[in-house]
Parts: structure tokens; sequence; C-alpha cells
């Protein structure tokens, strides 16, 4: 996992943009004109988003088309199993433990 990761989905606009990305993919001014920011905002952000590897894009003709990459992803899900874990472990223990006091 990119040690940078979590800075760069701490960033509300880039999860907007992710959100959005994971309708469908879409041009630079598809994703300005849905999230209503300016072009040079959304260039900016397409930009920490592509360099760690979350979205990729592709030239149509004229326009850049990006969309979501699933590894950067399966990499965060991956690095938070053990956490899940450890939660699911403890709540089921709360959970047997309220379960006895009834």
């Amino acid at each position: 996992m990119p040690a940078d990761a979590f800075a760069v989905l701490a960033e509300p606009a880039r999860r907007r943009i992710l959100n959005q990305l994971r309708r469908s993919d879409s041009s630079v001014g598809e994703l300005v004109e849905a999230l209503t920011v300016s072009q040079p905002t959304m260039s900016k952000h397409l930009k920490v988003l592509r360099e760690a590897g979350f979205v990729s894009c592709r030239t149509a003709a004229q326009r850049r088309i990006y969309r979501i990459e699933a590894r950067p992803f399966e990499v965060l899900d991956e690095w938070l199993e053990p956490y899940r874990r450890l939660w699911t472990r403890h709540l089921d223990a709360l959970e047997r433990h309220l379960d006895n006091q009834e």
C-alpha cells in the first residue's frame, strides 16, 4: 500500500471524483460538470489520483477519459483485513456477553 494512500483519499473532492468514476468512466469536462468544480481544480485532483494509481486515463480524440483502478483499493482492503477481523472478534465477544446478561 502506498504510504500516502490515506492522504490522497483524505481529500473530500478526490473521494467525490472517485464516487463519480464508480458510476462510469468520464472525461475531465464531464467530471467538472457533474461535481461543479473548476477545470484547473479538477485537473489537479486527477493528477494526484493518477500518480497514486487510483485512476488511469486514456485519450479519445481530444478528450482524456478517466477510469477508476481497482488494484489500489484491493491493496487497502488487504491492509484493513486484520483490523476488520480484530473488531469482528471484539464485537462478537460483546454480543455473547450481552446475550448472557439477558
